[in-house]
């Protein structure tokens, strides 16, 4: 008898079974959407699932399972989980759980293994979808592995896993479960209260010290990232800005934590010269969840600052790529908020906002010179955002434009992997959005990353997803394609044979619409798309040079750990 009809089974006679346990765990962490690809192995949670009102939501490959998940929770804030099959099952997800870790993303991925009665240590026998230790792949891509040793602890372990990914600084988490625990028979597990995610109480004797060197610093500059954004620490920063008349650069991971128009906003990514000089003049700068990673210091050429006042629930984390001299650690809105209740107004904001307007004219200026199709592709998503929910940007030329340069409306409205960088990102990810809300999610990707996962127009279409997919097609992998130009050496590996993508949208039954260049013709049909219900795609055929921010073109040059 398989495991989903032995569920099936079970709960006629009254009884439960580890798949109900399961489900019934998520269900208490509030979850109502999980992602999942039906193997032999895992179909008892599908039942578990179907009888306890909790969405499957079926995908085309294991990958875009935690990918979607890690999407649903960028945009929610909230638990995503994934549920997929053994073995190759799971290894199919290593990538995404990967970026879903280097972005500190709350993700649950539940991957069955082989049936403990048929496992013997030690010895690799044979079984179908037998790896020798499954949970081992895992390893260095989570905060941490947990298998199930009974069926009768499936509850609690599930409930143990999630509070561990949930628990800041957040992230990815494996549990392992032997398929016939699901089916099981088991005594029904008492419920317990889901506890909020603990974080380390404010140091008052830091705080006073961080307040001191702010109300000593003449030229403060704040450095917010993901954790800031995370911790939902958006209002009371933009006040400490206010306060401090400190103008504020975000990461890659923080933007949208302050709203596009807040006075203290820098217009730019510290990539462009006008953007790098507010950290170079700065002599404090107050880092807010940010670990001041490789990718957004140009890895580590911009210089030690005078002072840098970190304020991390981690305070390893804060300090390993250049020196804190103070760290406060604990949650960056707890944080931020007992700041602000004795940090005295610094009185010069006129002054910080004519200086942030002539940076934002000097940058202006750097796109339009250096691109002006970004331009275009910049003021069509412009246009566009009041309008719309999540923009997701994949590893591609219009991907890095719109992550350095795109007018963010709010907090969780932008995804980007970087993260780990994992190309083919934007689309699978962009599916778990849609399948939240609130808004249209617009997902951006290049003609090479879009193939990954271009099987999920399926998923789009059977779900009837708000989701425009934009597709910027160059004829390959146009980053890689600067990169051997750039180097002086021939194309090889990065002009690649592509679809007709609106057909293949088409056979899918996912309208699309097709344009060339990225002006006012794109600009029209990508307004017009979003005002859409349902699925549907959007090719562009456009060429554009990498931004400013992506390695090959960064200013500043030499590095290493500061």
């Amino acid at each position: 008898m398989s495991s989903a009809t032995d569920t099936t089974a079970s709960r006629a006679t009254g009884t439960t079974t580890g798949a109900d346990e399961l489900v019934r765990a998520l269900r208490l962490l509030g979850v109502d959407t999980v992602f999942g690809l039906p193997g032999v192995h895992n179909l008892a949670v599908w039942e578990a699932a179907a009888a306890a009102g909790l969405q499957v939501l079926g995908v085309r490959h294991e990958q875009t399972a935690v990918y979607a998940a890690d999407g649903y929770a960028r945009v929610t804030g909230r638990l995503g989980v994934a549920v997929v099959t053994t073995g190759p099952g799971a290894a199919n997800t290593l990538g995404a759980t990967g970026e879903a870790n280097a972005s500190g993303s709350p993700v649950l991925v539940v991957a069955t293994d082989i049936p403990s009665t048929l496992r013997r240590p030690g010895v690799y026998r044979g079984v179908l979808h037998e790896t020798r230790n499954q949970a081992a792949m895992f390893g260095p891509v989570t905060k941490a592995t947990v298998v199930a040793a009974a069926a009768g602890n499936l509850h609690a372990d599930t409930l143990r896993a999630a509070s561990v990914a949930l628990r800041p600084a957040t992230g990815p988490v494996y549990l392992g479960v032997p398929t016939d625990f699901l089916g099981a028979p088991i005594p029904a597990a008492q419920s317990v209260p889901v506890a909020p995610p603990t974080v380390p109480p404010v140091d008052e004797g830091a705080v006073t010290e961080a307040i001191g060197l702010l109300s000593s610093a003449r030229r403060p500059l704040i450095w917010a990232g993901g954790g800031a954004l995370r911790s939902g620490a958006g209002q009371v920063l933009g006040e400490v800005a206010l306060r401090l008349a400190a103008p504020v650069v975000t990461t890659f991971n923080g933007r949208g934590v302050l709203p596009p128009d807040h006075p203290c906003l820098v217009p730019g990514p510290p990539h462009v010269p006008p953007v790098g000089r507010l950290w170079d003049e700065a002599d404090l700068v107050l880092a807010v969840g940010s670990d001041l990673d490789g990718m957004t210091t140009q890895n580590w050429s911009m210089p030690q600052p005078p002072v840098l006042l970190a304020v991390n629930v981690d305070a390893a984390d804060a300090g390993k790529n250049y020196r804190a001299d103070l760290v406060v650690e604990g949650d960056a809105e707890a944080v931020l908020t007992r700041m602000l209740d004795d940090l005295p107004e610094r009185g010069d904001l006129p002054a910080l906002r004519s200086g942030l307007a002539t940076v934002a004219e000097q940058v202006r200026l750097l796109v339009d010179e250096d691109e002006p199709q970004a331009t275009a592709l910049l003021a069509a998503f412009d246009r566009i955002a009041p309008s719309t929910g999540a923009l997701f940007v994949d590893m591609c030329i219009p991907g890095y434009w719109l992550a350095g340069f795109h007018r963010v409306p709010g907090p969780r409205r932008l995804a980007y992997p970087m993260g780990w960088g994992t190309l083919g990102f934007a689309f699978p990810a962009a599916i778990g959005a849609a399948s939240a809300g609130p808004g249209r999610t617009v997902a951006v990707v290049g003609d090479g990353g879009f193939l990954f996962a271009c099987g999920e127009l399926a998923t789009v279409a059977q779900e009837r997803l708000p989701l425009t997919v934009v597709v910027v097609d160059d004829g390959g992998y146009g980053m890689l394609r600067y990169d051997q130009q750039h180097a002086g050496v021939p194309t090889r590996g990065v002009d690649l044979t592509t679809p007709d993508f609106r057909a293949m949208a088409e056979a899918f039954g996912v309208p699309a619409r097709a344009v060339t260049g990225l002006g006012s013709d794109f600009a029209a049909v990508l307004a017009e798309s979003v005002a859409e219900t349902g699925p549907n795609l959007v090719v562009a055929d456009a060429a554009l040079t990498p931004p400013p921010s992506t390695s090959p073109r960064w200013y500043r040059r030499g590095g290493g750990r500061a």
